[in-house]
């Protein structure tokens, strides 16, 4: 086992934050008990919060097993609140002369639970919701929302969709289509004339300006959404000569997904508002101006600019957005509009965590019997004995650079048949205590070289849980991103292992190696020494795309999920269980059925059988296990 030790001791209580920043990204949802438990706190109230191992506890008691989503409904209801008093709050203080209206954007989340939630919880702001496909819109036409709650239809639209969105008028909602090419518009007069439906439209325009951060090239003027100032003018043209100016009621912009800088942010919106201004001045009677989403999440709790962080508030990015369209409205002497956000990460990241339970640790160069001196009889592993006896505080840097030397020579050796395996095998050994004893006399320099913090990450050690990236955080997998991950208990007990995270899957990208850390992007995380009690690790903000954009990789599923609700005496209670994938499940995705899986098993045991390759008692458990095991859970479960 790779061991370090802290440069600086900390004290129990200073560890969950030096070490994991819970305090830093939690933004008060999440905490640790005196125990050194995590806690989690749905309504924000400090005395009301539940230590999550007592939650697993509850599941393990209805027999659900690990790897979990755990889902706080409870924590939606508050984001939603948040983000509509934000504004409030700045139309109050800038004496805005409009409104604010937000929507949902179902992509970021689509689990019929959460925007079921979502909705129920912002009845009281008229919250919406905005689809970008057929099949979004296809959900959001039956899911209740207040009926001045606005439906935004963006995307790509067939004569189908065209359809569903002008008829969901009739249905008690309130449509927006959205053009995002100046072509969009013969097609909607066409279905307009044909059902005698008159939609309220708007025009997706592309701005200049874009966001910061990884999602950055998904605004701006080379950017796939919306349409440029020239096609603007075509568009205004042809509606005004086919009548349809009338029906034009919004404008709708798109900076980028998790804009990092506040900065990008008033630059866009200055930009936005000013076309909204010169639009309202040629006569259209623009109504609603559609800032898009952007809102960040802090992943790694450093409050800056970086890819994984924000350096803005909920309130200051309201307060920006508000006074910047009031003051460019003013100037231009044109009526302000109704604001409308599509904020979706900042509303569901924090509402789910995933929990995995470690099944083992690999340490890279340790296993086997340790070196015996007398039954040494190679004169590079004699010398690699002699450095590692030798190796001090004082002379580390050389005698590892000599070690370096000896293990190429060992290699060599070995390639050429000059050296047994017992004695490569001896070689290895000692030259990784080597590095090892190096890595800690490194630790005490004022300006550690690069190379021995490198030598430590490709030492830490890994430990296997019970999951996939790929299924789970695949955003890890697909562009790096900072997921907060923290042990479910021991917080107040310093970690003394190094570690990355492997998954179970057989690929060698199923794998978290960057962990977050307020200054830094960390290459191992912190954790304890695996015993034989159960340790399990938290993966903190996925609520957002992670399960949109899971897959199946390795023909691993969904994982169970379990909804908590804390009620007023802060007592926790199982709102809802839903089980994991099956392996029958997975195995349907792409192609095998059950049935016949059973009856090409049937008839492979009863030919091993003619072949007395199997009795019938194996035959028979054989074909009763796989049966009861197809219906079981995709991860392990012993």
């Amino acid at each position: 086992m790779k061991e370090f030790t802290q440069s600086l001791r900390l004290s129990p209580s200073e560890i969950p934050n030096r070490i994991y920043g819970v305090d830093n990204w939690s933004g008060g949802y999440f905490g640790v008990s005196e125990h050194g438990c995590l806690t989690v706190h749905p309504t924000r109230n400090p005395l009301m919060g539940i230590e999550i191992t007592s939650l697993v506890q509850m599941l393990a008691q209805r027999k659900v097993t690990p790897p979990f989503l755990l889902r706080f409904p409870q924590i939606l209801d508050t984001r939603i609140k948040e983000l509509h008093e934000a504004f409030r709050n700045s139309i109050a203080e800038y004496n805005y002369g409009a409104r604010h209206c937000a929507v949902f954007p179902m992509k970021v989340n689509q689990k019929k639970s959460v925007v079921e939630r979502l909705m129920a919880a912002g009845h009281r702001y008229e919250y919406g919701l905005e689809v970008g496909t057929k099949a979004e819109l296809a959900a959001a036409l039956t899911i209740s929302m207040h009926p001045n709650a606005l439906l935004i239809c963006n995307g790509v639209k067939d004569r189908r969709y065209l359809e569903w969105a002008m008829q969901a008028s009739k249905l008690g909602k309130k449509p927006v289509l959205v053009m995002e090419e100046v072509s969009d518009l013969i097609k909607i007069a066409e279905v307009s004339n044909s059902l005698g439906i008159h939609p309220t439209l708007g025009i997706r325009v592309r701005v200049f300006s874009r966001g910061a951060g990884k999602w950055e090239e998904s605004g701006g003027e080379t950017s796939k959404f919306g349409i440029n100032t020239m096609q603007l003018l075509d568009c205004l043209r042809m509606a005004s000569d086919r009548e349809m100016g009338r029906q034009l009621k919004m404008l709708h912009f798109h900076i980028g997904s998790q804009i990092t800088d506040i900065r990008r942010i008033k630059n866009a919106i200055k930009e936005a508002a000013r076309v909204y201004a010169k639009v309202c001045k040629m006569g259209f009677p623009v109504e609603y101006l559609d800032v898009g989403g952007g809102l960040g999440v802090d992943y790694d709790g450093s409050r800056t600019a970086s890819d994984c962080s924000v350096n803005y508030t909920m309130q200051e990015f309201a307060n920006d957005i508000v006074y910047t369209i009031s003051e460019i409205c003013q100037s231009e002497n044109v009526p302000p509009p109704t604001i409308i956000t599509e904020s979706g990460r900042a509303i569901v990241a924090h509402h789910s965590l995933f929990v995995t339970n470690v099944i083992r640790m690999l340490n890279p160069g340790l296993g086997g019997s340790e070196l015996d001196p007398s039954m040494v009889d190679s004169e590079v592993v004699r010398e690699l004995w002699d450095i590692y006896n030798d190796i001090n505080p004082k002379n580390f840097r050389e005698y590892y650079h000599d070690a370096l030397h000896h293990r190429e020579e060992l290699q060599s050796l070995f390639n050429l048949g000059y050296m047994n395996l017992q004695n490569r095998a001896q070689g290895e050994w000692m030259f990784w205590e080597i590095c090892r004893k190096a890595i800690k006399f490194s630790r005490s320099m004022k300006e550690r070289p690069e190379e021995f913090i490198d030598l430590e990450n490709i030492l830490a050690s890994k430990y296997i849980c019970n999951f996939s990236v790929f299924q789970s955080t695949p955003d890890s997998w697909a562009l790096d991103q900072l997921f907060p991950i923290v042990p479910l208990t021991r917080l107040t007990e310093e970690p003394t292992v190094q570690a990355t995270l492997c998954d179970i899957t057989c690929d060698s990208d199923g794998q978290i190696d960057k962990f977050v850390d307020l200054r830094d992007v960390k290459q191992a995380l912190e954790l304890h020494s695996v015993n034989s009690d159960p340790y399990y690790l938290a993966i903190f903000l996925v609520g957002a795309y992670q399960e949109s954009l899971g897959m199946n990789h390795n023909l691993l599923g969904s994982p169970n999920e379990a909804h908590f609700l804390i009620d007023d005496t802060g007592r926790p209670h199982i709102d809802k269980i839903v089980r994991g994938a099956s392996l029958s499940q997975v195995l349907e995705l792409v192609g095998y059925q059950p049935k016949d899986l059973m009856e090409n098993l049937r008839q492979m045991t009863q030919k091993a059988g003619a072949q007395s390759k199997l009795s019938a008692e194996e035959r028979e458990a054989l074909c009763a296990s796989y049966e009861s095991t197809l219906g079981s859970y995709t991860y392990l479960e012993d």
